[in-house]
């Protein structure tokens, strides 16, 4: 029964990973974003092509400024890059914990870290730095607070999932087994289910960017990104004003919130029997 779930899954990941590929390179929309739902798709196959399409494929062209301006589309390109980049850490720190057969800890030690760190350092920090001016340092500032609380509710769902089915399903501790990737690819949807809700907080409150746009000038053939709830590009400086003067939630909310997010990912701990 395992068995005949998974050929069907990987076959239609297969497929939906070749449409992505084809089909993503005419979308407007910023590179990070793009290898972003290429990763996601290898996970979570049709239904990554699925919100691709819903989400992001602009029905018309030079429709997709307005396409994704809507809260959730935006909301949507937020978690994506969420659970692309810190999923792809999370993953590779399953692989090394699985080969080095660490501790339930130390399995989640090397996760969080790996995750949390490719995710921010790389994802969002430097990939996003021309949000805040082009400054790395500043990015890093910028994206610290909003990568932590999406990381632990993506990691609280994403651990749920592998430590539920990991012995559920035989072989699935073996990354060189397609068990091993199979409970990947759920885990990482459930993730997914996990962080949208917090990333819906950030967006609305304009500590994180959703959906962008790359629009081609006429005269230097240089791409300008913009936040896709513009209707046309703006300049660097420009962008970086916007970002600067948008109105965000004070420290005391950020803590209770960033507090809230630990004790959904302890209680995740918790609910797997494996750690306390």
């Amino acid at each position: 029964m395992v068995e005949g779930i998974m050929l069907v899954w990987f076959v239609l990941t297969g497929l939906s990973l070749a449409f992505i590929i084809i089909d993503i390179p005419k979308t407007p929309e910023s590179a990070v974003l793009k290898w972003a739902f290429v990763i996601l798709v290898a996970f979570t196959g049709p239904l990554g092509a699925f919100f691709y399409v819903l989400g992001c494929r602009e029905p018309l062209k030079g429709t997709h400024a307005q396409y994704v301006s809507t809260t959730w589309r935006q909301v949507l390109g937020s978690t994506m890059h969420c659970a692309a980049g810190d999923g792809i850490g999370i993953i590779v720190g399953a692989v090394i914990g699985a080969i080095l057969h660490l501790s339930a800890w130390g399995d989640f030690g090397l996760e969080y870290a790996l995750g949390f760190g490719f995710g921010w350092a790389f994802f969002q920090a430097f990939a996003m730095r021309d949000m805040v001016g082009g400054s790395y340092i500043r990015s890093l500032k910028e994206t610290f607070i909003p990568e932590l609380v999406s990381m632990n509710l993506l990691m609280a769902g994403m651990v749920i999932t592998m430590k539920y089915l990991m012995p559920r399903i035989e072989g699935a501790p073996d990354p060189s087994r397609p068990e091993f990737w199979f409970v990947m690819s759920m885990a990482m949807i459930v993730g997914f289910i996990f962080a949208y809700p917090i990333n819906w907080w950030l967006v609305v409150n304009n500590m994180k960017h959703g959906m962008l746009t790359i629009s081609v000038g006429n005269d230097a053939g240089h791409g300008n990104q913009h936040s896709d709830t513009d209707q046309s590009a703006k300049p660097e400086q420009s962008q970086h004003d916007d970002h600067a003067a948008k109105v965000r939630p004070g420290a005391g909310t950020v803590l209770l919130v960033t507090l809230a997010t630990f004790a959904i990912l302890i209680g995740g701990l918790w609910l797997t029997g494996k750690f306390f």
